[in-house]
Formats: C-alpha cells, sequence, structure tokens
C-alpha cells in the first residue's frame, strides 16, 4: 500500500465489534495503513486476538455501556492517544420472522447496539475532536437501512435510524474543522453474522445482488478505509452503498 496514498500515519483508530468479521477487517486494513487502532469488542478473547495480531489496543466492552465506552477510551487514549477515526461497526442482526412474532424486547435491543450505542460513542469521542480540529466517524449501516429487508424489522430499521444519524451529526460538526461523519451501506456480506441467518434469508438478500454474490469483509475494509483518510475531507454526511449493484438510490 504506497504510503502516499490514504496513509493513516500517526493516527488513532477505534472499531467496535473488531473481533472478527467486518469489524476485524477493518481493524486490519486501518492498521496496515499505519494507524494505531483499538480493537473494541464484547468477546474478550477475540479482541485480544485481533489487537495482538496488528499491535493493536485490545479493548473488551459493550456498546450499551457507556462505562465500558469511557474505559476504553481513556484506555486508548492512554496507550496511543486520543481518537481521530472511530468506526462505529458493532451489530446483530436482531430477531427474524414476520411483525407478528416480533416482541417490543426484540425491537429495542437491535435499537440499543445498532443505534444508540454508536450514538453514545460518537458523543463520547466528539468533543476530543473539535478540541484537535479533525476527525472521522464512519457508521456500519446497511442497505436494510435504507430499502427494508421482509423478516428483518429490527435490523432494518435501526440501520435506517443509523442513516439519519450519520447525516444529522454531519450537518452539525460541518466547519468546526476537518471532521466528517458518513455512513457505510453493505448489501450481503459474507461473515459470521450472516451465516447464521436462515437459508432462506440468505438465499433472498443473494438474489437481490446484480453481482451475483456476497460482498467479502475486505471489500467493504477498503471503503472505510478511504472515508478514514485525510483524503475524503471534503466528503460529509453520505451513505455509501457497498452492495454489488443492488442500491438504486
Amino acid at each position: 500500500m504506497p504510503d502516499a496514498f490514504f496513509s493513516l500515519a500517526g493516527k488513532v483508530a477505534l472499531v467496535t465489534g473488531a473481533g472478527q468479521g467486518i469489524g476485524a477487517a477493518i481493524a486490519r486494513r486501518l492498521a496496515a495503513a499505519g494507524a494505531k487502532v483499538g480493537v473494541f469488542d464484547l468477546n474478550d478473547s477475540a479482541a485480544n486476538a485481533v489487537a495482538n495480531e496488528i499491535a493493536g489496543v485490545a479493548l473488551p466492552g459493550d456498546v450499551t455501556r457507556e462505562f465500558d465506552m469511557a474505559v476504553a477510551l481513556a484506555h486508548l487514549a492512554a496507550n496511543a492517544g486520543p481518537v481521530d477515526i472511530l468506526v462505529n461497526n458493532a451489530g446483530i442482526i436482531g430477531k427474524v420472522g414476520p411483525i407478528a412474532d416480533i416482541s417490543r424486547d426484540d425491537l429495542e435491543q437491535a435499537l440499543a447496539i445498532n443505534l444508540v450505542g454508536p450514538f453514545l460513542l460518537s458523543r463520547a469521542a466528539l468533543p476530543a475532536m473539535l478540541v484537535r480540529k479533525y476527525g472521522r466517524i464512519i457508521n456500519v449501516a446497511s442497505i436494510a437501512g435504507k430499502e427494508g429487508n421482509p423478516n428483518l424489522i429490527p435490523y432494518s430499521v435501526s440501520k435506517a435510524a443509523l442513516i439519519a444519524l450519520t447525516k444529522s451529526l454531519a450537518k452539525e460538526v460541518a466547519g468546526r474543522g476537518d471532521i466528517t461523519v458518513n455512513s457505510i451501506s453493505p448489501a450481503v456480506i459474507h461473515t459470521p453474522m450472516m451465516d447464521a441467518l436462515p437459508a432462506a434469508t440468505r438465499d433472498y438478500m443473494v438474489s437481490r445482488v446484480p453481482l451475483g454474490r456476497p460482498g467479502t469483509s475486505e471489500e467493504v475494509a477498503a471503503l472505510v478505509h478511504y472515508l478514514a483518510s485525510g483524503e475524503a475531507s471534503f466528503t460529509t454526511g453520505q451513505c455509501y452503498d457497498i452492495s454489488g449493484g443492488r442500491a438504486t438510490y
């Protein structure tokens, strides 16, 4: 990877849900570009494994707990510096099924992890970015948040709200330094989380992709890398599709 392009040398990144799948691929990509990466994950052993692999900082924690976030930010600052790049990637599919089978608890669980977590962590990391007048926040949403997927109401609703959070926060901080807020909307990506879906749901999702295949975590990480870089200074408030052609707007 050429040093002259999209270098993250000297930058500090925090990636949530970085113990596996898309989050781990993002952590590896940012580290390869020169960033010091905090690997935040609910699974302690997974966080440590990825952090050891990339010479990063393991940050075990729960994105629904503000205390865990405060500890993670303080630990990362002490070991690497304040966060320049925040990637809110942690998420769950949630309950799969028709609305009649979805409880209020099912909906609130998806919202807590997929929306409230990114809200809380962005709010916690942003003050230091504003002081330094530099920052990159990238939220991993989903094509389901733009188009909706049948039998995935909690997931679709939470990701739609995450896209709205992205656009609102981007406008709020615009002009207050080189701080950008963007989101990405993957379609079906081959990850352990997707493997856990019912086969009929996976088949439906893949059938909607014109390229005819799931994406890879590494392909998603490449898009995040651009948005995390200094070159993306005029790109904010956007939702970038990485959907194999599925998205139509």
